[in-house]
């Protein structure tokens, strides 16, 4: 405990306010960065040079409006309040900004807060706002580009099972390593079964690893509770989105998000919750 648990969580909660600002560097540049990784060794294949641009990572170039170029200065760049005070309008040309990026801000404080209120100032707390970070960046990921990047799903599988062994978590090393893979495997068969019987992909690869890493951090007793979980939230929100026209061509929903918000609800409510809360 560094002062008392309500001003550790303050502090914690203000943390990841900030961080939240880097998930939404992370969420909108890791999907365009392997974009041109994937492009550059394309061209190399087919025996082309690649055409020469500008640095493009998490840290270069500045964040800039997308309509108008204006480079974001720091004052404009304070989580969430900066949003308020521009009015969620970019400073020079007006150009409207997506509520997202302060929704995404309060969204990691919020996580960091409960981490650090319900395990106070201590390594585990870290380890589980390091889970909530890598969760909800994936999930928008996503959400929004249909693809949950190895340079995450790996990095939190290894993470899960690190965590274990040195007791961040609660969880024991041989119940978390069976958790990742039970997790991987289950999904591959069931991927390997629906591909056999309609000649059809039903996830992506991505899914698999996902979930081992949740496997890794729950244990493989709580991968039943997650998977009914997910499958609930993705009926809800998949019925929704039909009613509503909102699904994207083809009628195809991510997984990965709905994988996300189970291991979410887990962290808070603990797998056994789940049970209860689907019947069973």
């Amino acid at each position: 405990m560094l002062v008392s648990p309500g001003i550790d969580a303050a502090i914690a909660g203000v943390f990841g306010l900030l961080f939240g600002s880097f998930l939404n560097v992370v969420i909108y540049r890791l999907p365009k960065m392997l974009e041109r990784q994937w492009a550059g060794e394309c061209a190399e294949l087919s025996g082309k040079q690649a055409e020469p641009a500008e640095p493009f990572n998490l840290m270069t170039p500045r964040s800039r409006c997308g309509k108008c170029g204006h480079g974001i200065r720091w004052f404009e760049n304070i989580p969430v309040l900066s949003y308020l005070a521009l009015r969620g309008k970019c400073s020079a040309c007006s150009a409207r900004i997506s509520p997202r990026y302060p929704v995404v801000e309060l969204a990691t404080g919020a996580l960091f807060w409960f981490c650090a209120a319900r395990w106070g100032a201590s390594l585990e707390a870290a380890a589980w706002c390091g889970f909530s970070a890598a969760i909800l960046a994936l999930a928008l990921i996503d959400w929004d580009t249909t693809l949950l990047p190895d340079d995450i799903t790996l990095p939190l599988l290894w993470a899960g099972l690190i965590a274990a062994a040195l007791r961040f978590t609660s969880v024991p090393l041989p119940t978390a390593l069976w958790g990742a893979v039970a997790g991987y495997m289950s999904l591959w068969l069931i991927y390997q079964a629906f591909k056999l019987l309609t000649g059809k992909e039903g996830m992506g690869y991505g899914d698999f690893k996902l979930f081992a890493a949740l496997g890794a951090w729950f244990g493989w007793q709580a991968l039943v509770p997650i998977i009914l979980m997910a499958s609930v939230i993705g009926a809800v929100i998949g019925i929704a989105m039909k009613f509503s026209s909102g699904l994207r061509e083809g009628g195809y929903v991510p997984f990965g998000p709905f994988l996300a918000g189970a291991g979410l609800t887990a962290m808070v409510f603990g797998p056994a919750a789940i049970l209860q809360a689907v019947g069973l």
